[in-house]
Formats: structure tokens, C-alpha cells, sequence
């Protein structure tokens, strides 16, 4: 059946995983603090050296490795598998990561962005599995998508695909993605808490959010303990995702989006303000069309990242 490679790699943390067969079986994994001010050599070689011991560990024949994928935050250039200079990674400047991968651990290697890694990872394991056209978007620190259109994944020409959280959707509202009243402003981790803060400065009723160090978590947590403003906040952030929900459904008609991080935890707080703003916005025969879900891989869907990336090798190749 094969043996499948996965590295996810993030500013804070990375991890490597070992899987088997097509329905990427986990049979070993590892993982390590990133420190990027190491540079990226020492990633590299760690990343390399902790793949190798999983092999050795599980008693692997190197002939019978087909892949490996890696998923990493960009900018990047998913042809040429070079990474661009992500802000979580600084120093990694046109890193030819998929080359040096390769010539290391003697297989095929390929990279895409967190968010097609993550869409790759639902639609072939997940809650998109047997979609011919679905849409995954993050909903975490940052929003983005990643696009599997006509039952593949799309990139767009310049591997830029699925930056929707750049979107504008209201002319004011909280900064995201360098703009105020973005998709990203309103419905990320970090759109929240500056949602909060600015409903918070205009708020006169009473209220457990306190302005210094306010998280998405913090006002979800009030909110389901009945906090006014929280539960006001959350119904802000849910109206503006589904007019941004709305906008990629009837340009997209797709059949199911899948969203994870943020959504996938407070749901029960976005869905109600979500759903009358999609009835509001959508054209009916679309939005009747699809399926709105949490993911379905939950917080395992960063080790299946990277192992969707090393599956694409096949699907590229057949």
C-alpha cells in the first residue's frame, strides 16, 4: 500500500507523521518547538532527522515510501515548493524546501499552504470526503480558503488562490488582513478580539470583558454564561460570515464548506446570526445546494494537512 510522509510547520511548533495507505493510517508521529530564530538549516534538519527515526522506529523499507507533503503558512510557490518569507518563519526567504526535502529523504516531495493543505486533508479524510466541489476555510488566527473545484484542488496562476479573508465586507470594522471591515477583520481569531474591543469602548451596559488581553475564547466563554455584549459580539462576527459565506456560494456553488478552528468550537454562537444573514444574501437555489460544516478532522485536521499534500503526489501523478 505505501507509506506517506506528512510535516506540518508552524512558528510555534512542527510536526512529522508517519502514515500508511491511502486512507492515511497514523502509525507514528513526533513533534518539536520550531524556534525560528534558529534559521531555517536547523528545521530543516530536524524535520529530516525526526522523518528518519519514524521510519527506522516502525521498520519501514525505504522502497516502499511514495511521498511526502509538506504544510506550511505562506507566502509560497506550491510549482516550485519554494517558501516565500511566512511572518511566522522569518529568515525563510526563497527556502527551496521541496528540493532540499527530496534530496534528503530520497522521495518526492510537495508543499502547499495551511489552507489547501487543510481543505486537501477534509476532502480526502474528512468531512468533504466524496465532494467534487468544496471549500474549507480556516476561521483561525487568519481566514483563508483552500478550493477543491471540479474534484481537484485549485490554486489559482500564481498559487495565490483562496485569500478571501482580503475580502471587504463592510467599509468600516476591525482590521484584518491589512484592511478594516475585511472577511479576515470580522471572522478570525484575531477579528474578534478586535471586534470586542471596539464594541467594548462604545458599551454602557454591564459586562465580565475587561479591554486588556481579550480573546476570542474569553468572550466565548462569557457569551455562554449569558454575557450581553459577548453574546452580541459573536452575533456580529456570525451576520458578517454568512454575507461573506453568501458572497463564495453563489460564485462558487459549491457543495459543501467546511470550516474549522474558531467555527468549529462556537458554533452554537455563530450558527443563528450566520444562517439569517446567508438567508438574507445567497440566491436560494445555491445556498440550498450546500452544506455548512465544522470540520470534521477537529484538532487532529494539522497532522492530516500534510499527509492530504503527500496523497496529492498520486492524484497529480495518475
Amino acid at each position: 500500500m505505501g507509506f506517506y510522509i506528512g510535516m506540518d510547520i508552524g512558528g510555534t511548533k512542527c510536526s512529522v507523521t508517519l502514515a500508511e495507505g491511502e486512507n492515511a493510517s497514523i502509525i507514528g508521529k513526533t513533534a518539536f518547538a520550531t524556534l525560528p530564530e534558529r534559521g531555517h538549516e536547523a528545521i530543516i534538519s530536524q524535520l529530516v532527522s525526526s522523518a528518519q527515526n519514524l521510519i527506522e522506529q516502525n521498520g519501514i523499507d525505504k522502497s516502499s515510501l511514495i511521498s511526502c507533503g509538506v504544510s506550511c503558512g505562506g507566502p509560497l510557490d506550491p510549482v516550485k515548493g519554494v517558501i516565500l518569507g511566512p511572518p511566522n518563519l522569518p529568515g525563510w526567504s526563497c527556502v527551496p524546501l521541496a528540493d532540499i526535502l527530496s534530496e534528503k529523504l530520497g522521495i518526492p516531495c510537495l508543499v502547499r499552504n495551511d489552507a489547501d493543505a487543510c481543505a486537501l486533508a477534509e476532502w480526502k479524510f474528512g468531512a468533504g470526503k466524496g465532494c467534487e466541489n468544496m471549500i474549507f476555510l480556516t476561521f483561525g488566527t487568519g481566514m483563508g480558503a483552500g478550493l477543491i473545484l471540479g474534484g481537484r484542488l485549485y490554486s489559482g496562476s500564481s498559487g495565490t488562490a483562496g485569500e478571501v479573508g482580503h475580502v471587504r465586507l463592510e467599509g468600516n470594522g476591525p482590521v484584518g488582513y491589512g484592511k478594516a471591515g475585511s472577511f479576515e477583520g470580522f471572522c478570525s481569531g484575531g477579528g474578534i478580539e478586535k471586534l470586542a474591543e471596539m464594541m467594548l469602548s462604545e458599551y454602557e451596559g454591564e459586562t465580565a470583558l475587561k479591554s486588556s488581553a481579550l480573546t476570542a475564547k474569553d468572550v466565548a466563554e462569557a457569551a455562554r454564561k449569558g454575557d450581553a455584549l459577548a453574546l452580541r459580539i459573536y452575533r456580529v462576527c456570525g451576520d458578517r460570515l454568512g454575507k461573506g459565506l453568501a458572497v463564495l456560494i453563489d460564485i462558487l456553488n459549491p457543495e459543501k464548506i467546511i470550516i474549522g478552528s474558531v467555527y468549529a468550537r462556537a458554533c452554537d454562537l455563530l450558527c443563528e446570526s450566520m444562517r439569517a444573514s446567508l438567508e438574507r444574501e445567497a440566491l436560494g437555489i445555491n445556498l440550498s445546494a450546500c452544506e455548512i460544516l465544522p470540520a470534521g478532522l477537529g484538532e487532529s485536521i494539522g497532522d492530516y494537512a500534510a499527509l492530504g499534500v503527500a496523497a496529492l503526489f498520486e492524484r497529480k501523478e495518475s
